[in-house]
């Protein structure tokens, strides 16, 4: 799809729709991910969730994908494989999952700490949330991708921590991936001018070293070039005038948190 697709308002209530089975698929993996489970038993919770909620898994076999769930542990940024490793005590885990409901896709990711954390660690995830929170709110009528990114790459490194710009974000709803990209990086008032009826998935991914990453034999597994931790959190936002609507949320997943706490 070269050129960008504008939805209408319709269009926009059913890729909101997608987008919560998204968020409420995250918080089911919220409840059950601890140390000691194995991230194929995440994998297969939320394709079985997804489906038994009218859903189809986006990422599964997406261009050969063979996994329903991104999980990228510690230093992987993205697209990590899930399988028999056993979380433990220290990880960090970016869960990315992508739904299709009623024609419709969804995309979302949440960076979860496992058990006790290193300071520095929480204190990535915690920045990688606010770049979000910060590009969010460039993403209005008039304003321009650039001015997303430029919000994220600022906040990220003001704190330290390297952007990577071999991953960006990207339209989403009608396709998985869809016109325009959306860089973690740039200039303000450059790229593409942000107009009603787009549909973006914004995802900063905050390298805690170097910006630099490796990209993995298996062709999708993606890596901080220096071994440090990376953070990852994405939303599937509509532009509007004025501010950003939000159609994913983190709300399932941080009520969940607050009661294992």
């Amino acid at each position: 799809m070269s050129k960008i697709y504008y939805k209408s308002v319709e269009e926009i209530e059913l890729i909101r729709e997608s987008s919560l089975l998204v968020a409420k698929t995250l918080g089911e993996i919220a409840k059950v991910i601890r140390p000691g489970i194995q991230t194929i038993e995440l994998n297969n919770l939320a394709e079985t969730f997804i489906r038994d909620n009218g859903g189809v898994p986006a990422f599964l076999n997406y261009s050969g994908f063979p996994y329903s769930l991104c999980i990228s542990l510690n230093d992987q940024v993205v697209h990590g494989f899930p399988g028999t490793y056993e979380l433990k005590d220290g990880d960090i885990v970016s869960v990315d999952c992508g739904v299709i409901l009623n024609k419709y896709f969804g995309d979302s990711a949440y960076t979860f700490a496992i058990g006790e954390v290193k300071p520095e660690t929480l204190q990535l995830m915690k920045v990688t949330q606010e770049c979000l929170d910060l590009g969010i709110q460039k993403a209005v009528v008039g304003m321009r991708t650039g001015d997303i990114g430029y919000a994220v790459q600022e906040h990220a490194e003001k704190n330290g921590f390297g952007v990577v710009k071999e991953l960006v974000g990207h339209g989403v709803g009608i396709k998985l991936h869809e016109k325009p990209e959306v860089p973690n990086y740039g200039k303000r008032g450059s790229g593409i001018k942000l107009e009603e009826g787009m549909v973006i998935a914004i995802e900063p991914m905050i390298n805690a070293g170097r910006a630099g990453v490796k990209f993995w034999k298996d062709g999708w597994t993606v890596s901080s070039i220096d071994g440090k931790p990376s953070a990852h959190y994405e939303h599937t936002i509509a532009v509007k005038k004025g501010k950003a609507d939000i159609l994913s949320t983190f709300s399932y997943v941080e009520e969940v948190l607050k009661q294992k706490q």
